[in-house]
């Protein structure tokens, strides 16, 4: 049986000097720009246009009882709790381009929608607003009282009456200045800045200790050798020394007996079962698919494996990166490096699928953008999926660089090795290892190997309920 490992094939990315060839995206490009079009002719900002005024029935004659509620229970907290912010005549313009001091402002209103929508509590965003719900708060520093809420909520279920004319005025979003985001300090090269000089302490705990004495705060006094020992089991391998462990080092007298013991968790295996979980948390790691059908990966074990050798071996985080946007692209001395770069482009050929979706091209959509969330999260820090539809306001991501990475992903072939069966009509192959490479072969266990297995995992939870 051939050996294979589950990988995503022929990607290429450039980033942070890392390079890689890729096919030319130009068409896909040309596809996506005709759909950011549409987008846009869709979504389009209601500030291109004037504001719009209130529906023709609103100068319908309002009932009596409507009208004494909005005076008595919603122009007062409008104009107590609203207007100093969100009126025409603030200095700086309403805030979020929202006014509330008309019944046009309320409905057309601001950058996030209308504020209210009659008969519509769901859709009427000044409802949300009040509750804390999915918007920020407002008032901002202090919550209205909850029967001042349901005046509110009452009002719109009614149809939202107001008396009041006028027309709106309504704030341009500042433009997106792509050139300013990238002045952001993040985005910035990064600098070294020389340790403050604090007596005897070195590196971070430098840092720590100045920052301790600006506060005039003292720093906790140095735990003894047993509390040392456990912390530092656990924090680089997850388990607590044993009982011999501790005697040792307790006896130890000599100046770098607690280096010799980091020296010695830093090579065990256990240091990269630790720690490769906290990156293999990032890659979305998992066995199967998720979502609406949960479709097993069945090698995707490999990759899991590539991540704990690859920290074992204290492999450099741009290699690290590199091998898994583009390792079927980077050379390679034998067939066993060569396997070992094709397993680790399982980065991109893991994550939540939707796998019984009939429409090829919107799963191809989908799994595009997810492993651009993907890469941009895990490696770069960035949420960038949102310029899927929009310039991002603060960070330098305009939509041209999103669809020129889907452009990438859209060019590649993503293998997961899943079959097809009738909920997985999106089905792939998987990519053969060199037959040459030095890696574990996977076979399949025999059903007495996994009844072994059992047998063995029960005697130990025997024993170790026994301890």
């Amino acid at each position: 049986m051939p050996r294979r490992a589950v990988t995503a094939a022929a990607i290429g990315l450039a980033f942070a000097g890392v390079v890689a060839c890729c096919t030319d995206p130009t068409p896909v490009a040309a596809q996506f720009g005709k759909f950011k079009q549409k987008l846009q002719d869709r979504f389009k900002k209601k500030d291109d246009a004037p504001p719009t005024a209130a529906p023709a029935d609103d100068d319908a004659p309002i009932p009596a009882d409507q009208l004494a509620f909005f005076e008595k229970k919603i122009r007062p907290v409008l104009i107590a709790q609203c207007q100093s912010c969100h009126s025409a005549d603030t200095p700086k313009g309403p805030k979020g381009g929202l006014t509330v001091d008309t019944r046009a402002g309320l409905r057309v209103g601001g950058d996030s929608g209308p504020a209210v929508v009659p008969n519509d509590p769901r859709k009427s965003l000044i409802l949300k607003a009040l509750r804390g719900d999915d918007l920020a708060q407002m008032p901002p520093k202090e919550k209205l009282s909850a029967d001042v809420i349901a005046d509110f909520e009452k009002w719109v279920k009614t149809g939202a009456a107001d008396p009041r004319g006028g027309t709106p005025t309504v704030a341009k979003p500042k433009p997106i200045d792509i050139a300013t985001g990238k002045e952001h300090w993040a985005f910035q090269p990064v600098k070294p800045v020389p340790p403050p000089v604090m007596g005897s302490a070195t590196g971070i705990d430098a840092f720590v200790l100045a920052a301790l004495e600006k506060k005039a705060l003292t720093p906790s006094p140095e735990a003894d050798k047993r509390t040392l020992l456990r912390r530092v089991h656990f924090d680089l391998i997850g388990l607590p020394p044993t009982p011999d462990e501790i005697d040792a080092f307790v006896k130890d007298t000599r100046p770098d007996a607690f280096a010799k013991v980091v020296d010695d968790l830093l090579a065990r295996p256990q240091f990269g079962e630790k720690w490769g979980r906290h990156w293999l948390d990032v890659a979305r790691y998992a066995d199967s698919s998720g979502k609406e059908q949960n479709i097993l990966y069945p090698y995707a074990w490999r990759y899991r494996d590539y991540v704990i050798a690859a920290y074992n071996a204290d492999k450099p985080v741009d290699q690290f990166f590199r091998e898994q946007l583009a390792g079927d692209l980077l050379r390679h001395k034998d067939d066993t490096e060569k396997a070992e770069h094709l397993i680790a482009t399982g980065y991109l050929a893991l994550g939540a699928k939707s796998h019984n979706e009939r429409n090829a091209r919107q799963f191809a959509l989908d799994l595009a953008d997810e492993q651009i969330d993907a890469f941009t999260q895990g490696m770069l820090g960035l949420t960038v999926a949102c310029a899927r539809c929009h310039d991002h306001k603060f960070d330098p991501i305009p939509t041209t660089d999103y669809y020129a990475l889907a452009g990438i992903f859209l060019s590649s072939e993503t293998r997961f090795g899943t079959p097809r069966v009738i909920q997985n009509p999106q089905a792939t192959t998987l990519t053969e290892l060199p037959d040459a490479a030095d890696v574990t072969v996977g076979a399949p266990l025999s059903k007495t190997e996994v009844e072994r297995l059992k047998t063995r995992l029960t005697d130990l939870k025997k024993q170790r309920d026994a301890a």
